[in-house]
């Protein structure tokens, strides 16, 4: 019995011991490295960078910015998200299903996407500006947000809004209405019933998703790079300007430090949370909760919120391809077609077309290294008793809470020996992917792992089954669903990866963030319509992407 009992401990520890491996090799070890060539440059401790950084007026100004500017993109995004998530949860009507996929498509574009996008509608040379100053024959333009702010701050809200939709929103379709007619026979009104029982039962879901948004926006890079221009910097931003233009790795390690302890500490938390009351990111919307709306208002209500719902999230990504089929001398295909043509002078001594290719490879490569990985680790922390799930979440989490510019750095000062000498390997790209995309792998696959009740595995191990025969016959199948979203999830946030690329990438592997950032960082309308029309093709593959995953879930919920 004993032995027994050794060897499935021995199994079960195998399942965090790979992934935990990968995380020893590929993220602790170049992070730790780098900290050490920062810290002890000569093996002695220069704790200058770490004094001055508390004691210099704009090393604390950044921190106070991304603290400020991570807590009001989470409040805008929570009180713009909520009414959706509202009817996302309580009502079923017509059309709902393709309202998800629309919604949903913004979370999964990358952030150099989002940011063109933005620019191509608001910008000083943007769609609104050139149709105001047509209509109302302006000779400046009425819209100034470029780099300010609030145009990053508008960026982050369309960017999250589908995680506080769908965290909210599914819960909320969950919640059983039992409670709430009770409520209504003794009298409550519905403003009484909403904020003494719907809302204290939404707070977990509401706080979930505010810790996640938060995160997200505190270590927002591309689209404050690129929205907010050289006046504002989040940590991020520093870290990539004191490593890239600086060189001062001592300062960029130390703001690593501060970031990854302040987002270690919130995902601790968030991993608590999703535990203790079984929160998914990626539910349908399906339920008890949601019923057909009955009144005149209810459907008024619907009506308004998916009108807006069409104006801050589809907008963006319309004036986009606008942008990318437009010239001075009208509509056009030219920036397209231009991408596919080898140039003498060409920015990147190759085809910007290759950028393509190399993108969805280093994507599909990425994604079956991180859904295994993924999955093993999962697996793991759903076993019932084990009681340091919630300190190992946060630990896989840890990509996440640290720069990516740090990451890129780090294997290129340390994966250039024997017997991991990638500097010049493709597999550096895909490593970098796949450490980026691991942790959203294992939040779409954990929540349905916790969902499966433990008796059904009970039953098969006593009808003789393996342990691997009860994880293929019982847990794959019920998990087919979550899989497919952690496989669209890996590809497409691979596809989108900027900041450890602009570093592991060679000359003659760019992937299309990277071509995106070097045509958006030079002058010219030639630069600025090929960033477009390569945004939009980004754009179109991650859409098709996600709208494949939102296909083939329905038809699996259908059967």
């Amino acid at each position: 019995m004993d032995g027994g009992s050794s060897a499935l401990n021995m199994r079960r520890s195998l399942l965090l011991a790979v992934p935990l491996l990968f995380l020893s090799l590929f993220y602790f070890y170049p992070l730790i490295k780098i900290f050490l060539l920062s810290f002890f440059p000569d093996g002695v401790w220069a704790k200058g960078e770490l004094l001055r950084f508390f004691s210099t007026a704009s090393y604390r100004k950044i921190l106070w910015f991304t603290c400020w500017q991570a807590a009001v993109s989470t409040l805008l995004t929570l009180l713009v998200a909520l009414p959706g998530a509202y009817i996302y949860g309580r009502y079923t009507f017509p059309g709902k299903h393709l309202v998800r996929v629309i919604t949903s498509i913004p979370f999964v574009l990358p952030t150099m996407v989002v940011a063109a996008a933005f620019r191509a509608l608001l910008g000083e040379n943007g769609l609104l500006n050139s149709l105001l100053m047509f209509l109302f024959d302006l000779n400046t333009p009425p819209v100034t947000i470029d780099q300010t702010v609030y145009f990053f701050l508008l960026a982050h809200v369309f960017y999250n809004y589908a995680l506080v939709l769908r965290i909210v929103g599914g819960y909320w379709a969950g919640l059983s209405r039992e409670l709430n007619q009770a409520a209504t026979m003794l009298g409550g009104s519905p403003w009484q019933i909403f904020f003494k029982i719907t809302l204290p039962l939404l707070m977990p879901a509401i706080g979930s998703a505010a810790l996640l948004v938060f995160i997200f926006c505190f270590t927002s890079f591309g689209v404050v790079l690129i929205l907010g221009g050289p006046g504002y910097a989040t940590i991020e931003v520093e870290i990539y300007r004191q490593a890239v233009h600086f060189f001062n790795l001592p300062m960029a390690a130390t703001l690593s430090l501060i970031q990854i302890f302040i987002n270690f500490a919130l995902m601790w938390l968030h991993g608590y949370l999703a535990k203790r009351d079984n929160i998914s990111w990626l539910s349908d919307g399906t339920g008890a909760g949601p019923v057909r709306p009955k009144t005149v208002m209810e459907k008024l209500v619907i009506i308004l919120n998916i009108v807006f719902m069409i104006i801050l999230l589809v907008t963006p990504l319309l004036a986009l391809v606008a942008s990318s089929l437009l010239s001075d001398a009208g509509w056009t295909l030219a920036w397209y077609s231009t991408l596919f043509s080898a140039s003498a002078d060409s920015l990147f001594f190759v085809p910007p077309g290759l950028a393509i290719r190399n993108s969805i490879g280093f994507a599909l490569a990425a994604m079956s290294l991180a859904l295994l990985l993924g999955l093993s680790a999962s697996c793991w922390l759903a076993l019932p008793g084990n009681r340091a799930t919630s300190f190992w979440d946060a630990v896989i989490m840890l990509p996440l809470a640290t720069s990516a510019v740090t990451l890129g750095f780090g294997y290129i000062i340390t994966l250039n020996k024997p017997p991991l000498n990638l500097r010049d390997s493709l597999w550096l790209v895909v490593l970098a992917h796949t450490l980026v995309a691991f942790p959203f792998v294992v939040r779409a696959i954990l929540p349905g792992l916790r969902r499966i009740p433990e008796a059904l595995r009970e039953a098969a191990a006593m009808l003789g089954a393996s342990p691997l025969r009860i994880r293929y016959l019982i847990d794959l199948p019920l998990i087919s669903q979550a899989l497919l979203a952690a496989s669209i999830f890996a590809f497409a946030i691979s596809m989108g990866e900027f900041g450890a690329s602009s570093f592991v990438t060679r000359p003659h592997t760019p992937t299309m963030p990277v071509a995106i950032f070097r045509f958006l960082s030079k002058p010219g309308e030639l630069n600025y319509g090929q960033a477009m029309a390569m945004s939009s093709i980004l754009m179109l593959v991650t859409s098709v992407a996600f709208l494949g995953l939102e296909k083939l879930n329905r038809n699996l919920g259908e059967q």
